[in-house]
């Protein structure tokens, strides 16, 4: 299990709510969840990527339910996930009930769309019997049309009197095991739907931009997105949401907290941009010392890796450890103190060795 920094001290403070063994809002850790891209009918297949997030220390996973096949395969699912899950379920409120009886700890639905307010009692109800907890999920794309109509689009405002009316279901049916997500494929208006519902609702809330797009431009949005409200406070799970491999949006979620400090978990490198100074492969070595801290998850540790002497010690001092790498030679230190001049061939070695003596952590090539 993974050791983590402490948390933030300017969250909102939102009601607590429990989704099995996972508490969201108060001051619990703002937890990084994804979604599977496989098809849940493909039970091995599905725990199979489940496992994979696990191992990139994703604490939440989400599931499609798309009809009754995929909803008989969620109890050996959830019996044998490494990861809480999340059943992602519209329209039919059948397979949320079937979804709850299988184990899941959350449902993901849009009680608006789940027929009359009957079905959303008996959702409710079951959810409740079960201690399992309902995501209110709004996204832009699936507005109600008379909002649309109402606010001229799906804006920030259509967004949160949407939320606000899906809640007021729920909570008409005595359940307040509650969670929102707001969210819009553009920075600017997740923003400020989250900012919104944030000032009139204090349940746990999920950020994300969704349809984010391909890695490149989905990172760079998600990380503007939710850094902008995790940085207000906003925010008390995550999703980065991207096209392809679902570890890589757990390992971007980190890396977002990470840079804000809300979270910290193994090592964190730093390195320069390198210039005309450079007289090595840095981006080589980076590579090389991110392969060797890739399955820590130690104390937090921040290791530095410079291009030249002017940018070792003095801008790495902050750095636990770190090398600079000069021509043919380069340098070794602690806390901003050179230990040790080390021939550049072996910096990483040297590296390793110092990173192993301060951790304990063996790196297994």
């Amino acid at each position: 299990m993974s050791v983590f920094g402490n948390f933030p001290t300017n969250r909102l403070k939102r009601r607590p709510v429990k989704a099995g063994s996972l508490l969201f809002g108060l001051e619990a850790p703002i937890l990084v969840q994804s979604m599977t891209t496989t098809d849940t009918r493909d039970i091995s297949a599905t725990l199979n990527q489940i496992e994979q997030l696990a191992n990139a220390d994703c604490e939440l996973v989400r599931v499609a339910v798309l009809n009754s096949q995929a909803a008989k395969a969620l109890p050996e699912i959830c019996k044998h996930s490494k990861l809480p899950v999340v059943a992602d379920i519209h329209y039919d409120h059948r397979l949320a009930l079937a979804a709850i009886e299988a184990g899941v700890v959350k449902l993901r639905i849009n009680p608006g769309n789940m027929g009359d307010k009957a079905k959303v009692r008996e959702v409710a109800k079951a959810a409740a019997a079960a201690d399992v907890a309902i995501r209110v999920g709004v996204n832009s794309a699936s507005l109600e049309k008379g909002l649309l109509d109402k606010h001229g689009g799906a804006t920030p405002q259509a967004m949160v009197e949407s939320a606000v009316g899906h809640i007021h279901l729920l909570e008409d049916a005595g359940f307040e095991s509650i969670i929102v997500s707001i969210k819009a494929p553009d920075v600017s208006r997740t923003v400020m739907a989250n900012r919104m519902i944030a000032e009139i609702c204090d349940y746990p809330l999920h950020i994300c931009i969704t349809h984010a797009g391909p890695p490149k431009s989905g990172i760079v949005a998600s990380s503007i997105g939710l850094g902008i409200l995790l940085a207000e406070g906003i925010g008390d799970t995550v999703r980065v949401s991207l096209t392809g491999d679902p570890v890589l949006e757990v390992e971007t979620a980190y890396l977002i907290l990470e840079s804000l400090k809300l979270r910290q978990r193994g090592a964190c490198i730093v390195s320069c941009p390198t210039c005309g100074r450079c007289q090595v492969d840095l981006a080589k070595i980076v590579s090389e010392v991110e392969e060797m801290v890739r399955s820590y998850r130690g104390p937090a540790i921040t290791i530095a890796v410079m291009g030249c002497e002017v940018n070792g010690p003095g801008e790495g001092k902050e750095a636990d450890i770190g090398i600079a790498a000069g021509q043919g030679m380069g340098l070794l230190f602690v806390k901003g103190e050179v230990i040790a001049k080390v021939e550049a061939d072996k910096l990483c070695e040297a590296l390793q060795k110092q990173f192993s003596l301060i951790t304990g952590f063996a790196h297994s090539s």
